[in-house]
């Protein structure tokens, strides 16, 4: 029954946790803790009922806890503080909360249609949640901050999986705020880097590889990656956090423009998230595959390993290698060849 109450009121927990980082309780308990209930609802500016809801849900959850009447952080935060990954719950967290949330009450009328039914929860009238997002400001940077931040979490294990020592050209599809193509490059000073991405937030892109100082090195070439023509003559082409988005038969026309983009020789790297060839886990992928059932585009969710590597042979390429990510998000990395002539 333990099971089946987290699950029941699993929406309540969630909301538990965002505010605990909206107002900051965690912060201040892990920067000023162990502290008593009325400093913490004097602090955080809350009124005494309010304090105590907040203060009972964060305990019960174990995000706080309580010792001789003063409230600590629990140790599971203060050791994702200590490791520099807290910022990056946060920002998944507010992610969840803006964008994620409210389209997930279109879930079982997007199974039944087969369709991102949740869209609509979303101003704007483009097809996809990506083209809506340059229309409200507020959502597009809590979008790419959580990008950024959920890239962060595993690309350390993309750039040192990828050997790129004789690369010299790799395009980066749909590549975002950059994150991964700035990895690359810094850890790959002989590498110049494509960043495709949409015209609505390709000038985005463009601002944020100017303050990492590296336009020299990475570029931005507007572009819609199904309609436009993909630069060819590349050594790699990256899927980072794309192919989670379309269909399997989207993917595969993606994983052909790729193949035809590169040279022989040339490797197409898919890296994102992985769900269980069994079709039973892990649980993080089941839960994060909600969002793309119900919002983003018409077909997506995080596929297993097989599906992206059926994907890949029916666009030509061979040699498929899986690289599991360790951790607990449910990253993974494929890489592929295309056969030398």
């Amino acid at each position: 029954m333990d099971r089946l109450s987290f699950i029941l009121f699993g929406h309540a927990a969630f909301q538990y946790l965002n505010a605990a980082c909206e107002l900051g309780v965690l912060d201040l308990l892990a920067e000023r803790g162990p502290l008593p209930e009325e400093e913490i609802r004097t602090r955080l500016e809350l009124e005494e009922r309010a304090c105590a809801v907040l203060l009972l849900g964060c305990t019960a959850l174990g995000l706080t806890v309580k010792e001789g009447g003063h409230y600590r952080v629990a140790d599971l935060v203060a050791s994702l503080r200590a490791g520099g990954t807290w910022q990056n719950i946060k920002d998944t967290v507010a992610f969840e909360q803006h964008v994620v949330y409210e389209g997930q009450a279109d879930f079982t009328e997007s199974l039944q249609r087969n369709s991102n039914v949740g869209l609509r929860r979303i101003p704007g009238d483009e097809p996809d949640l990506y083209q809506r997002l340059s229309g409200n400001p507020r959502l597009e940077s809590v979008f790419y901050r959580y990008m950024k931040s959920w890239s962060e979490l595993a690309n350390s294990h993309l750039v040192h999986t990828l050997d790129l020592g004789n690369a010299h050209r790799l395009l980066d599809c749909g590549g975002g705020d950059a994150v991964n193509a700035l990895a690359l490059a810094r850890h790959n000073p002989a590498l110049q880097i494509t960043v495709l991405e949409i015209p609505s937030s390709a000038e985005m892109t463009a601002a944020r590889i100017a303050r990492a100082g590296l336009s020299d090195r990475v570029g931005v070439q507007p572009g819609d990656m199904f309609a436009d023509p993909f630069p060819t003559g590349m050594d790699c082409v990256l899927f980072a956090h794309q192919l989670v988005i379309w269909t399997p038969e989207q993917n595969t026309a993606l994983l052909r423009k790729a193949y035809s983009a590169l040279e022989p020789g040339g490797r197409v790297v898919i890296f994102n998230s992985m769900s269980n060839d069994e079709g039973d886990g892990p649980l993080v992928a089941a839960l994060d595959s909600v969002y793309f059932a119900a919002l983003p585009a018409e077909g997506g969710m995080i596929y297993p390993w097989r599906v992206h590597e059926r994907c890949l042979r029916d666009a030509g390429f061979t040699a498929v290698e899986r690289h599991p990510v360790p951790g607990w998000t449910p990253h993974g990395i494929i890489v592929a060849t295309k056969e030398a002539a």
